[in-house]
């Protein structure tokens, strides 16, 4: 965007409106003692040219994903992204579009939504899906304040497992911070004992953070024997091999949605999808599009149950969350129509062998163990053995263009490996990690 400096007669002009002299009346009460005495060290104005070659410069500080091998992971994923995605985004009625609020004008919009809620649906296993919310966490924390709905309030304690994502319990923390939920972090093990009379919901992890695949049917059990809902969050990528949710018995089921067709863009923008079963359905946060028939008998898409503050509900509404990534939801929604149900299967499946097979050349050198016991998809936590912090190592891998993973702590390593990575890549990577030992 273009930047117009005002001119001396317009700031003239400002300062009689308001009634003071100068600038110096005018920030006037803020003490001298605090005041910059001194020019910004800004530099001078830049032309276009050297305006263009400065931001380049900038630019060229940062290294992105294709430009690195990478391991990456923990709710951000460098999946391959099919050519024909970009495409349909850059369309300009897709890509200028805002809400959709008026259906006569925006049924391919609206189209794409509902097509974007009944894929969610599926793969999870639910009866109803929201437009997206801003991402993982975001979803995660609203799950939560739905639970708490649903109980009329009368339930307020949420049950977090301690192998969820860090940061998406730092968003919950936030959220607890307006005291309609009391937020207590537990043990997996220990999460079915800890159900009591005030528990909202439980929230676990498929897989979790640390990639593992752990027994969440009998905790869900648990939860509704004691009255609780149970709120799963999901790699929804590895919902095309894994029994759904639904199926195992979540009441909601959330996550990061990245994975379906979104660059990792230096860590966003992302979207949270948002499913639930249909009793929880007015409970929702967000849009919900749903489809109708016009009044020649033919489809038609419209936003339905929107209650947010911006429409009559204001203080009841369901959510503050006052937008959703719809322009994200389209592109997952575009690759997930692409790829189709068994070519999800198929790039699904390959990470998983991708992965399996990288752990275990990984072991075989002797500098790792496993970090846990439990099955696990395409990413997996490994305990270095060595003496020194395993830091080292990874900036070394670094230097040779390889993003090794995600740092846990200083002898655990996150690992992820997409249908991205190829068995020379995966070689290499191994050998690398040999010699910067």
């Amino acid at each position: 965007m273009d930047y117009l400096s005002i001119q001396p007669e317009q700031r003239t002009l400002m300062l009689d409106a308001i009634g003071v002299a100068d600038f110096d009346e005018l920030i006037g009460e803020i003490p001298e003692s605090i005041r910059l005495d001194r020019e910004l060290e800004i530099g001078g104005g830049l032309d276009e040219l050297e305006l263009s070659r400065f931001m380049r410069s900038l630019a060229s500080k940062n290294i992105n994903c294709t430009q690195l091998i990478s391991f990456a992971g923990a709710g951000c994923y460098d999946h391959y992204i099919p050519s024909c995605i970009d495409h349909i985004l850059r369309k300009p009625e897709f890509f200028t579009a805002y809400t959709p609020y008026q259906p006569e004008f925006s049924q391919g919009t609206l189209q794409a939504i509902f097509e974007y809620q009944t894929s969610i649906c599926i793969l999870t296993g639910m009866q109803v899906a929201n437009a997206s919310m801003y991402d993982g966490a975001t979803a995660l924390a609203e799950a939560a304040l739905m639970t708490v709905r649903a109980s009329r309030n009368k339930r307020t304690e949420i049950l977090a497992s301690q192998t969820l994502h860090p940061q998406y319990l730092e968003v919950l923390d936030t959220y607890a911070l307006s005291g309609l939920m009391q937020v207590r972090v537990v043990s997996f093990e220990d999460l079915a004992e800890a159900i009591d009379e005030n528990t909202a919901s439980i929230l676990v992890g498929y897989p979790n953070f640390i990639g593992a695949i752990e027994n969440i049917a009998s905790v869900i059990t648990s939860a509704h024997e004691k009255g609780s809902l149970a709120v799963v969050c999901a790699n929804p990528m590895m919902l095309a091999l894994l029994d759904s949710p639904g199926s195992l018995g979540a009441d909601i089921v959330v996550g990061e949605a990245q994975c379906f067709g979104n660059p990792q863009s230096f860590g966003g923008p992302g979207l949270g999808y948002f499913a639930a079963t249909d009793k929880l359905m007015r409970l929702m946060p967000g849009r919900i599009v749903g489809r109708t028939t016009d009044v020649d008998g033919k489809d038609g898409f419209v936003l339905t149950l929107s209650t947010r503050e911006q429409h009559i509900r204001r203080e009841k509404a369901t959510s503050n969350i006052c937008s959703n990534h719809a322009l994200n939801a389209l592109a997952a929604g575009a690759y997930l129509r692409y790829v189709g149900g068994d070519g999800l299967l198929e790039i699904a499946l390959t990470c998983v062998q991708k992965a399996h097979r990288l752990s275990s050349e990984l072991m075989s050198t002797g500098l790792f163990e496993p970090a846990y016991e439990d099955e696990y998809g395409y990413e997996f936590a490994l305990t270095y053995l060595g003496e020194h912090k395993l830091e080292k190592i990874y900036n070394t891998l670094v230097e040779q263009r390889f993003l090794p993973g995600v740092l846990i702590d200083d002898k655990t390593i996150l690992i992820a490996v997409t249908e991205k990575r190829t068995e020379e890549e995966i070689d290499a990577f191994v050998k690398a990690v040999r010699h910067a030992a």
